[in-house]
């Protein structure tokens, strides 16, 4: 069994990861070789990645894009770290590019205007969709038997293998379309636009009822790879029954529009809900206490490299090095240390935002929930709304210190040195920080929602509360939480049995990939 894996993410190529989507793509394909499958997956270039490791001549890959002829190259290259059986590829060409001169950093996505949202992106990833299809078509991944489609980025290619006279080979290969969030589906027009299905692929002859938004007179990339896949896969359990009720932003989420379509494909027996994985290497366990001078000092370091990238000093900078400087200089540790690790945008933090039904937002109910001495950290960015509202709450509160940024070393340092994660997401399909955080031997607080819902076990391996109504949900966000710190200032064997439970807690990726060949890729 050879499969290729299309994706706009790929963890296992240092700077081309943003989110979850890149731990599956990274972690997957390594489960299903160890299961004797041969796994290729491949992914724009950005600009860079063509760069690092190449490990052949690039294949030259012709395609007729937009009425005009283009030119785009295929790599083989080397992954950060190798495992057999797993070959990683990467498409260049001069669109996929995206260079942001203010962090001098390469972009996997771009920020549209809100007047014409995902422009930029819908372009860049329907033109890759083409020179996969062009790819599979000249044998860059041969003896291949089956497509593996990741969200919206690779849906355009269940187009050109539906609609497109010159990949109708592609119809031979049995496809997955696994969905990572169902809230970004690239909704783009018809026409009349230079990012349009029209613009892209003139004079292809298709099924409009096919790709079409159920909503608008538009194109949905998500729906149509719901539509037109052998097999449609969410990545958690809960979400695929979620996925199947109608939405009423912003107090509930479901099929975001495309319930009727999910639906279907459940009757038809090709919806499959199948939970993410997580590794568990030895150094992950906390093995002693944690040192909090060395926890201080690499988030006074980080604070200053992100001070550093800029002319001018940020006030949300300054606050967190000066309260990590009084932290560092106090006489003790903090009695509590609850950490929370994510984007700061509506589907990660909106019950923190929020205000319930008594006064005060959901995250100042927290605050003034911690015990004496206690400290909540928060380490994201994300929406400016989101970092303004922190950053005040920070300024304002003493127990609360807020890293505007985002730190690989600074996150695993949380997830070992915290006591109690939050995650309090209004929808997740899945989730890894609290896998993270429990595989660290920290319980959660989270929403029970999704793949929440499906890896925390309320009062076992830490807490989960729900509520029909957003302010309801707040509420009980903050009762949840109120519980805990309860057990934790009155029963301190109940707790370490929680934290130990929270440790021994496993989602092993092997488990999810026998059941990936068992439902997924089964004739």
């Amino acid at each position: 069994m050879h499969i290729l894996m299309v994706a706009a993410e790929n963890g296992a190529l240092n700077g081309a990861k943003v989110g979850g989507i890149g731990d599956v793509v990274r972690d997957i394909p390594m489960a299903l070789a160890d299961l004797g499958c041969r796994v290729s997956v491949v992914l724009p270039a950005y600009g860079f990645l063509h760069h690092r490791r190449m490990t052949n001549e690039p294949v030259t890959l012709p395609v007729h894009f937009g009425g005009t002829a283009h030119t785009a190259y295929g790599h083989r290259v080397q992954a950060d770290q190798p495992h057999d059986g797993v070959t990683h590829f990467v498409i260049d060409h001069p669109l996929f590019e995206a260079f942001d001169a203010e962090r001098n950093a390469h972009r996997i996505y771009v920020d549209d205007p809100p007047h014409q949202p995902f422009a930029a992106d819908a372009t860049k990833f329907a033109l890759f969709c083409l020179t996969v299809a062009q790819g599979v078509r000249q044998g860059l991944f041969p003896d291949l038997t089956h497509l593996h489609l990741h969200d919206w980025h690779a849906a355009l290619l269940l187009f050109l293998r539906a609609f497109h006279p010159d990949y109708r080979s592609l119809r031979d290969l049995p496809t997955v379309y696994t969905i990572h969030n169902l809230g970004l589906q690239g909704i783009r027009p018809f026409q009349d636009h230079a990012s349009s299905l029209h613009a892209w692929f003139p004079g292809i002859a298709y099924d409009r009822s096919a790709v079409a938004d159920p909503r608008w007179d538009a194109v949905n990339p998500m729906a149509l790879g719901i539509r037109l896949a052998d097999r449609v896969h969410t990545v958690s359990p809960t979400y695929a029954e979620e996925v199947l009720r109608p939405s009423d932003v912003p107090h509930f989420y479901g099929g975001e529009g495309l319930e009727r379509d999910l639906r279907g494909a459940r009757d038809e027996g090709r919806l499959y809900g199948i939970l993410n994985g997580c590794a568990y290497p030895e150094e992950t366990k906390r093995q002693t206490e944690p040192d909090f001078g060395a926890l201080w000092s690499l988030l006074k370091a980080t604070v200053l490299d992100w001070s550093a990238a800029t002319d001018t000093l940020r006030t949300v900078h300054f606050t967190a090095h000066a309260r990590l400087s009084a932290l560092a200089q106090a006489s003790r540790p903090p009695t509590i240390l609850c950490t929370s690790i994510g984007r700061l945008q509506p589907q990660k933090m909106m019950l923190l935002k929020e205000a319930g039904t008594r006064s005060g937002s959901g995250l100042e109910g927290v605050l003034d929930r911690l015990p004496e001495g206690g400290l909540l950290v928060v380490l994201g960015s994300g929406d400016g709304d989101y970092e303004r509202f922190f950053m005040q709450t920070g300024a304002r509160r003493g127990n609360l210190l807020f890293l505007n940024g985002y730190s690989d070393a600074c996150a695993a340092a949380l997830y070992t040195a915290g006591d109690l994660f939050l995650m309090p997401s209004s929808y997740e399909p899945c989730g890894i920080s609290q896998m993270l955080a429990m595989r660290a031997g920290q319980p959660c607080l989270v929403h029970a929602v999704g793949g929440l819902r499906d890896t925390v076990r309320h009062g076992h391996n830490g807490w989960h509360f729900d509520g029909e109504r957003l302010p309801d949900q707040v509420d009980r966000m903050i009762d949840a939480f109120s519980g805990a710190m309860e057990i934790f200032s009155t029963d301190k064997a109940q707790w370490r049995t929680i934290c130990r439970n929270a440790a021994a807690t496993r989602f092993p990726w092997p488990r999810s990939a026998e059941r990936y060949l068992e439902e997924l890729y089964a004739s």
